[in-house]
């Protein structure tokens, strides 16, 4: 495989949006505090009243008709750990998992996991290569360092969650220590991510992505809270340098808007794993062309099933 260029990995100009956004949206956030109690704020003015109080985010709700996809990238910043779209359609917030393993021929790379487009080609790589496997246009982003989940959990006071099993880990170089017992708890800073990232059992990482869709409904739930929309500033604040996306504050406000409401669907990119050239991928299921649902595979059958 073509090794990519200094442009393609380490020589994208840098984003210089975040203190810019991190602005508006403190001051988008002060502007809401002061204007109106939450309840006037996201449920308009009390019968009688002569205020027209609106939820200011409501005339972006159609932000949640366009595919979102969310990139978690490693403690080194290049290959990504998490991948899924969101997109809110009929009432239903849907999310679905990409594995990191899946594989991906790309005209630009050639065959790669979709793990690295990220590495090869930027936020701009993924998208194109998501819009063609599913069969309809990946349009915004969400990029976000594993280490920003500590500081948002503890900035929404945690997120409860039902851990299945005993999970420890302890791995030096990258700074990660998981020790967690099993059962329902409130999971804080490090102990979020290290739920996040845990994949040493007989399942890898395809256990690990199940383990994510209960930390994301618990994240869900936290987020369509009345009181988080007004505490958007402050989230996005706790995420700092860590959050880049083409989305702005108000964008950001208009898809959490659309995702209140509605209920969570979150699926796993189905398929099975197989090996090429003595590396293991995932043969994911997409989407048809034509119905977009009917899932096919295109790879597996010419290369060798593990299973």
């Amino acid at each position: 495989m073509k090794s990519p260029g200094l442009k393609s990995i380490g020589m994208r100009p840098r984003d210089e949006r975040g203190p810019i956004l991190m602005a508006i949206a403190v001051g988008l956030g002060g502007g809401l505090l002061l204007a109106a109690p939450l309840t006037q704020l996201l449920d308009g003015p009390p019968a009688g009243s002569n205020h027209q109080v609106v939820n200011p985010f409501s005339s972006w709700t159609g932000m949640g008709e366009k595919e979102v996809v969310i990139l978690g990238t490693d403690v080194g910043g290049g290959n990504t750990d998490v991948m899924y779209t969101l997109r809110v359609d009929n009432g239903v917030t849907k999310l679905t998992q990409v594995p990191r393993d899946t594989y991906i021929d790309s005209a630009r790379f050639g065959p790669l996991k979709a793990n690295a487009l990220y590495a090869f080609g930027g936020p701009d790589a993924v998208k194109q290569e998501l819009s063609k496997h599913l069969g309809r246009p990946v349009q915004h982003h969400i990029l976000v360092n594993l280490s920003v989940i500590r500081r948002l959990g503890d900035a929404l006071g945690g997120l409860e969650v039902d851990v299945p099993k005993r999970m420890v880990y302890n791995d030096n170089t990258q700074g990660l220590h998981i020790d967690l017992q099993p059962g329902r708890q409130v999971l804080r800073g490090r102990d979020i991510e290290g739920f996040l990232r845990f994949r040493h059992d007989e399942l890898g990482d395809i256990g690990r992505l199940d383990r994510q869709k209960l930390l994301l409904k618990a994240l869900f739930d936290q987020l369509t809270k009345p009181e988080s929309l007004v505490r958007l500033p402050s989230l996005l604040a706790a995420a700092g340098k860590d959050m880049k996306t083409d989305l702005g504050p108000m964008e950001i406000g208009g898809l959490i808007t659309a995702m209140g409401g509605t209920k969570l669907d979150a699926e796993r990119l189905g398929g099975r794993p197989f090996m090429r050239d003595g590396i293991s991928y995932w043969e994911a299921e997409w989407p048809s062309p034509a119905s977009n649902d009917t899932p096919t595979s295109t790879s597996s059958e010419r290369y060798g099933s593990v299973f």
